[in-house]
C-alpha cells in the first residue's frame, strides 16, 4: 500500500482484510495527499474446483482497501492492462465539484481503453465510515471491488466504543464462468441471466459448496472480551443479503459512512452497494465452540436467483495461547426466510441519523422541488427475424424509470456534453417528474408493458432541495430495488407499501432523524421518500444498484448546475481525461 508524506507516526491503526493486515499511521489534522496506483490485470483465481482468469486490481480478489482520513486528497492512477474498457468508481464519495472522478462509463467519463491510464483526483470531504470501490461498466464489478476506509480526522473519537480491531468484511458473488458472457447473453436473447454459483465473503464461499475446502474458508480469529468495529459491504451483483453471526449480537453504528442512532440485532440485510458498521462483542471468556457467520440471499422476484449461502467461521484464541481445541463444536446461526419482507420493512425503520450537536441530521424541511418516479420492469420487443426469451411472447425484459429505459451515450460522456456545451444528439433535458400514464402501480399491471428507450436527463438549479418518490411497481413481479444515487447522500424521510398517497403519507415523514444513506432500498410494492440538498454540480447518475435491472435500463441522471460562488462550480476537466 502506498501512503506518501505521513508527517506524524504518534499513532498506528490496524485494519485486519482476509489474510493481510493494513497498518496505517495517523497523521495531523491537516489533509494529505495519498497516492495509490491501481493496475487493472489478469488473475487466475480457482473457487468450486474452476479456475478463471478474472480481471483484478494489483492482482488481489477482492481488491486492496483504499484508506484514507477525512479531509485527505486522493490520487488514484488507473492503469488498464487488460482487453476490456474499464472505469472505477469511488461509491459513496460525495466527489464536491469532482464529478470528473466519480467513475461510470458514459455518464463521467469515457472508459479507461486497453494500454491506457487516468488519474482519479478527489478530496473527502465531510466523510467518514466505510465505503467502497469497484468498476463501473457492464459486469466488470463481480471481481473488481474492495473497501474504502475513511477514518475520522486525527483526534476526532468514534462516537461510540473504541475497538479492539477494525475488520472488513465484504460479500460478492463468485461465477464459474465470465460475468461478461452472462450478461452478454442474458442481453441477446431478452431473458434472465443465468446466476452466480457461490456468494463470498472477503473472496471466499466457506463450506456450504461442492467442492469447497477448508482453505476456501475464511477464519475470523478474535479474542474474548473485546469489542470489534466489522465494516460490512455488500458487493455482490445482483443480490441483497443476510448476514448473522451464531450466538453473537451485533450492534449497528454506521450505514453509508453515516454514523447512525446504535441499535441491537441478530441479523442484518444489506443491499449491493450499502456498507453498514457493526460493533462485535466477542464473549467474555473463552467459550468452548466456534461460530458459523452465514450469508444467503434476501429475493422477492418471479425470476431465478442464487439459492445458496456463503459461510465463514469466527473462532476465539485459546487465552493461555494453546491451539484452538479441534472438534470444538460449530454452532450455525438462524436466518431469516428467503422472502422475509416483514423483517427487512422492520429491521430498516430501525435506522435513524445519529442526530448529535456534532453530527447533525441536516434534512431539508421544505423541498423547492418533488419528483415521483416508477422504478421497475418492463418489457421490449424482439427485434426482427430473432426469437427472444423474454417475459412474453417474443419479447425482451426490460427496466426502467418513469417508463423510460435510459441508454447511456457511447461517443461522449454526458458530463463531457454538458460541459462541452455539445448536448445536442447526446441528451435531452426532459425527463418526465411524473408518470406520464399513471396506473395502479402495485396493483394489476397494465396491459401495455413496454418501455421507452431515450436519454433524458434531470436539470435542478444549484442548492435546490428536493424530494422524490421512489415508487415500485408490480408489472412483471414486485421485487425490491436498492436505489443508488452518485454524487450525494439523501435523507430517507419515509416508506409504506402500496401506491403513495401524497394526502396521507407525508404526515408520517421523519423529519427529525431520518437515515442518511447513498444507496436505500425501494421496497416490493411499495414506495420511498428521500430528499436531498443538490448543492454538488455535475452530472450525477441514479440506477438500481442491482445489475441486471441496470443492463436493463433502470437508471437516469441528474444535471445539478454550478452555483454563483467559485467553490459551486465543477471544475474544469482534468488533462488526462479518457477519450472515446
Amino acid at each position: 500500500m502506498d501512503f506518501l508524506h505521513l508527517p506524524s507516526f504518534a499513532s498506528m491503526r490496524v485494519l485486519v482484510f482476509g489474510f493481510w493486515v493494513v497498518t496505517l499511521f495517523s497523521e495531523f489534522a491537516v489533509g494529505i495527499t495519498r497516492h495509490y496506483t491501481f493496475n487493472i490485470e489478469y488473475l487466475n483465481v480457482t473457487r468450486l474446483c474452476h479456475t478463471r482468469t478474472i480481471l483484478s486490481v494489483n492482482g488481489k480478489f477482492p481488491g486492496q482497501p483504499l484508506v484514507a482520513r477525512e479531509g485527505d486528497r486522493v490520487l488514484v492512477k488507473v492503469v488498464n492492462h487488460v482487453s476490456n474498457n474499464v472505469t472505477i468508481h469511488w461509491h459513496g464519495i460525495r466527489q464536491i465539484t469532482s464529478g470528473w472522478a466519480d467513475g461510470p462509463a458514459y455518464v463521467t467519463q469515457c472508459p479507461i481503453q486497453s494500454n491506457q491510464s487516468y488519474t482519479y483526483n478527489f478530496t473527502i470531504t465531510g466523510q467518514r465510515g466505510t465505503l467502497l470501490w469497484h468498476a463501473h461498466i457492464s459486469w466488470l464489478r463481480a471481481t473488481i471491488y474492495g473497501p474504502i476506509i475513511i477514518l475520522p480526522k486525527h483526534k476526532d473519537p468514534y462516537p461510540f466504543e473504541k475497538p479492539h480491531k477494525e475488520i472488513p468484511i465484504i460479500f460478492g458473488e463468485w461465477f464459474n464462468v465470465d460475468p461478461e458472457a452472462v450478461i452478454s447473453q442474458a442481453l441477446q436473447t431478452g431473458g434472465g441471466p443465468n446466476v452466480s454459483d457461490a456468494y463470498t465473503i472477503n473472496g471466499l464461499p466457506g463450506p456450504f459448496y461442492n467442492c469447497s475446502s477448508n482453505k476456501d474458508t475464511l477464519k475470523l480469529k478474535v479474542k474474548a472480551g473485546k469489542t470489534y468495529l466489522l465494516r460490512i459491504i455488500n458487493a455482490a451483483l445482483n443480490e441483497e443479503l443476510f448476514f448473522s453471526i451464531a450466538n453473537h449480537t451485533l450492534i449497528v453504528v454506521e450505514a453509508d459512512a453515516s454514523y447512525t442512532k446504535p441499535f441491537e440485532t441478530h441479523t442484518i440485510l444489506i443491499a449491493p452497494g450499502q456498507t453498514t458498521n457493526v460493533l462485535l462483542k466477542t464473549k467474555p471468556k473463552f467459550p468452548n465452540a466456534t461460530f458459523l457467520m452465514a450469508v444467503k440471499p434476501y429475493f422477492t422476484g418471479r425470476g431465478t436467483f442464487d439459492n445458496s449461502t456463503a459461510a465463514a467461521i469466527l473462532e476465539y484464541t485459546h487465552p493461555s495461547h494453546k491451539p484452538t481445541p479441534q472438534n470444538l463444536p460449530l454452532l450455525q446461526p438462524t436466518l431469516p426466510p428467503i422472502n422475509a419482507t416483514d423483517f427487512v420493512t422492520k429491521f430498516t425503520a430501525k435506522f435513524k441519523s445519529l442526530g448529535n450537536d456534532k453530527f447533525p441530521s441536516k434534512v431539508p424541511k421544505m423541498v423547492d422541488k418533488k419528483f415521483f418516479f416508477t422504478v421497475g420492469l418492463g418489457t421490449s420487443p424482439c427485434p426482427k427475424n430473432t426469437t427472444c426469451q423474454g417475459p412474453t411472447n417474443n419479447t425482451k425484459f426490460a427496466a426502467s424509470v418513469n417508463n423510460i429505459s435510459f441508454a447511456l451515450p457511447n461517443s461522449l460522456s454526458l458530463i463531457q456534453a454538458y460541459y462541452s456545451k455539445r448536448s445536442n444528439g447526446v441528451f435531452k433535458t426532459d425527463f418526465p417528474s411524473v408518470p406520464i400514464n399513471p396506473f395502479n402501480y402495485t396493483g394489476t399491471p397494465p396491459n401495455n408493458t413496454m418501455v421507452t428507450n431515450d436519454t433524458k436527463l434531470v436539470v435542478l438549479n444549484f442548492n435546490t432541495s428536493v424530494q422524490v418518490v421512489l415508487q415500485g411497481t408490480s408489472i412483471l413481479g414486485a421485487e425490491s430495488h436498492p436505489l443508488h444515487l452518485h454524487g450525494y447522500d439523501f435523507f430517507v424521510v419515509g416508506q409504506g407499501f402500496g401506491n403513495y398517497d401524497e394526502n396521507k403519507d407525508p404526515e408520517k415523514f421523519n423529519l427529525v432523524d431520518p437515515v442518511q444513506r447513498n444507496t436505500a432500498g425501494v421496497p416490493p410494492a411499495g414506495w420511498i421518500a428521500i430528499r436531498f440538498q443538490a448543492d454538488n454540480p455535475g452530472v450525477w447518475f441514479m440506477h438500481c444498484h442491482l445489475d441486471i435491472h441496470t443492463s436493463w435500463g433502470l437508471k437516469m441522471a441528474w444535471l445539478v448546475l454550478d452555483g454563483p460562488e467559485p467553490n459551486q462550480k465543477l471544475q474544469p476537466p482534468p488533462s488526462d481525461l479518457p477519450k472515446c
